[in-house]
Order: C-alpha cells, then sequence, then structure tokens
C-alpha cells in the first residue's frame, strides 16, 4: 500500500476551496465548507473532513445537494426558531443556524433550533464550539437520512444512521469541554477511511450483511452492505433512537422510513438546546462548579498504559497541534478520489496538486 502524505492545513484548505468554486459555490460558502472540512481533519476526525469531498460533489452533480442555499425561517417565537437548509451545504446551513439561536439565546436565555433537511452538517463538536465562542451551554441531537448504516441493538441489519450527539460547555479562560460522538461503536466515515487505507476495524464493530461479525470494512461501504453495531450495546440503540426523534421529527424533518435510495446526498436533521448561563442565574456557580469536577475527574491516578486523564475535547485539541505542525496524512486513495472530484467540477489535477504543493 502507497505511503500516506501529509499535507498542511492552509494548502490543503485551498484546495478544497477551490473545487467548491469550481462547483458554483460563492467565495463565503467555499470558505466555509473548506475551513470546516479541514478542521474536522485537524481535530483528528477525518472521517467527517476533506474525504467527504468526493460524496459532496457527487451529490451536487445528481442534484441532491443545493449550492448557495441559506437556511429558511419557518418560524421564529424567539426562544423557539425553526429552520429549513433546503437542501444546502450543512456547512453554511449549521453556521447560519448557530448564529441565529445564539443571537436569541443571548437575548433570551435559551434558544431551542430545529434545523431539518441540511445537507451534511459534518462534525458536530464544530457547532458546539460556535456556541461556546458566544459563552452559551449547548446540546445537539442529530440524525441521519442516507443509507441505513447501524443495526439497532438486537438486530441483523441496518436500520438507521450513525446519529450523533453532542455537549458544549464553555470555560472561563480555559479550553471547553466537548461531547461529541456517534451512537454507532465509530462513524461511517471511520470505516471509509479504513477501507481506503487496506486496514481491518477492531472486532465487534461491524457485521456482514448476512449480520455475522466481521472485520472487514468493505461491509460498510461497497455492496452487500452490512452494518455498524450500537455503542454501548442497548445505551448506544436507545440514544440512537432518541436521536433520530429529536434531530429528524421534532426538528421539523423526516426520519428513516426504509433502505436506500440509491442518491448521493446525506441529509442531517438536528435540534440544538443553546442556553446562556448568565440569563439562567448560575453563570458564576457554573464556572466555579466546573472547574472543581474537572480538577477532581482528570485527578485520578492514571491506568496502565494511560498518560492522564482526560476531558472530552482534549484528545481533538492535541491532535490540532500535532497536525497544523506536522500536516495533515491523507492516504492515497482518499487524495485520488479528491483530485477526480475536482475534475468532474472542470477542475485539472495537476492545479489540485499545484496548490498543495
Amino acid at each position: 500500500m502507497a505511503e500516506y502524505r501529509n499535507i498542511k492545513a492552509q494548502p490543503l484548505t485551498n484546495a478544497i476551496r477551490a473545487i467548491a468554486k469550481a462547483g458554483g459555490s460563492t467565495d463565503r460558502e467555499a470558505e466555509l465548507v473548506s475551513t470546516n472540512l479541514v478542521e474536522a481533519n485537524l481535530k483528528g476526525h477525518d472521517s467527517h473532513g476533506v474525504g467527504m469531498v468526493p460524496r459532496y460533489v457527487e451529490a451536487v452533480v445528481e442534484g441532491g445537494l443545493a449550492v448557495n442555499q441559506h437556511v429558511k425561517m419557518v418560524m421564529d417565537t424567539g426562544p423557539l426558531l425553526t429552520l429549513d437548509g433546503l437542501t444546502g451545504y450543512g456547512q453554511v446551513m449549521g453556521h447560519e443556524a448557530m448564529e441565529l439561536g445564539a443571537e436569541r439565546a443571548k437575548r433570551n436565555g435559551v434558544c431551542v433550533v430545529g434545523l431539518s433537511n441540511s445537507h451534511h452538517i459534518g462534525r458536530i463538536g464544530h457547532w458546539a464550539e460556535q456556541c461556546i465562542d458566544h459563552g452559551l451551554v449547548s446540546i445537539h441531537f442529530v440524525n441521519v437520512i442516507s443509507r441505513p448504516i447501524v443495526a439497532p441493538w438486537g438486530g441483523s441489519d441496518a436500520r438507521h444512521g450513525t446519529n450523533p450527539f453532542c455537549v458544549g460547555i464553555p470555560r472561563a479562560g480555559k479550553e471547553p469541554i466537548v461531547l461529541d460522538f456517534a451512537t454507532s461503536k465509530i462513524a461511517q466515515g471511520k470505516t471509509r477511511v479504513a477501507f481506503n487505507k487496506g486496514v481491518e476495524l477492531e472486532p465487534g464493530t461491524i457485521i456482514d450483511n448476512e449480520g455475522r461479525p466481521t472485520n472487514n470494512p468493505r461491509y460498510t461501504v461497497i455492496a452487500p452492505h452490512g452494518a455498524i453495531l450500537p455503542f454501548g450495546e442497548h445505551k448506544g440503540s436507545g440514544l440512537a433512537l432518541v436521536c433520530e426523534l429529536l434531530g429528524g421529527a421534532l426538528s421539523g424533518g423526516e426520519v428513516v422510513k426504509g433502505p436506500a435510495d440509491g442518491k448521493r446526498r446525506v441529509l442531517n436533521g438536528m435540534l440544538s438546546i443553546l442556553i446562556d448561563p448568565s440569563k439562567l442565574g448560575t453563570g458564576e456557580n457554573l464556572a466555579r462548579e466546573v472547574e472543581s469536577f474537572v480538577a477532581w475527574h482528570t485527578g485520578s491516578p492514571p491506568a496502565p498504559g494511560v498518560d492522564k486523564v482526560k476531558i472530552a475535547g482534549e484528545p481533538e485539541r492535541e491532535t490540532k497541534k500535532k497536525r497544523l505542525a506536522e500536516g495533515i496524512p491523507v492516504d492515497p486513495t482518499t487524495w485520488q478520489e479528491i483530485l477526480e472530484a475536482g475534475k468532474r467540477f472542470g477542475l485539472d489535477q495537476a492545479a489540485i496538486e499545484k496548490i498543495v504543493g
């Protein structure tokens, strides 16, 4: 297998921006899409990074992803906000939804945002971090309308998406707490990354098309398809159910109702709860108690083979520091797919290679 290459964040961002612009996106949209995807890579979540570009390009060509859209206001009562993403780039829809929600949360103390019908909104932690920048606590439930990829607990085939759950908590003068995870054992994109790298998955992660345990990631990438298992057995499966209903239905969107329709688009629904601690009257208490518990939590003596006890979000920040210095590793299969995607938008392969240097 060929070696992966390390590409610096800015040149990689420039290349992805050029591809998005070649697909008809405005400068602003191309900037939001490219910086969001590269940030996911920097944080170590390659599943939600630039490897998504080929899927996006296919969706644009097919008509399932509409360029240059903005969130449509369906209902606005101040503390309650319902938005339609109009199948536009999720990087734009997520950004606009959180900005609108943050403004209302700071005015009213809280805002519940229902965002439906958005194309792939990527790493959900990105939206929690945006809320944190506004000094807000946020909770996010997300569903996925695409080819079902995760089996319910006790089931033997795929019935829903990876249905992420996320919480962001700001800390005054210190790095925030960002809990962000798929309710499946691993994210779907991580199986694609493993397949492209030619490596096996950990035992107990997926099942094949007959419901039998397997380590081969091809069963989540090419037909006949198997399924990823839920994390935490019945607990993860229960949380996935809740994410489907809150993120998909309560947000104003749809839930998964059957097998895939063969389209390349990935639609997300997200229900977000944004809270201003100062308006709740507990801001000072939160700040004080967070520090007390973080100190107690991280003070546990590390288990054998562990360097230290960490808080949610810390591993991602460590990875970002490393990748900013060393570059973002991109495997040859993924890079070739990105080059081919650019070609579909009329962007010459040599031009992309020149951008990344």
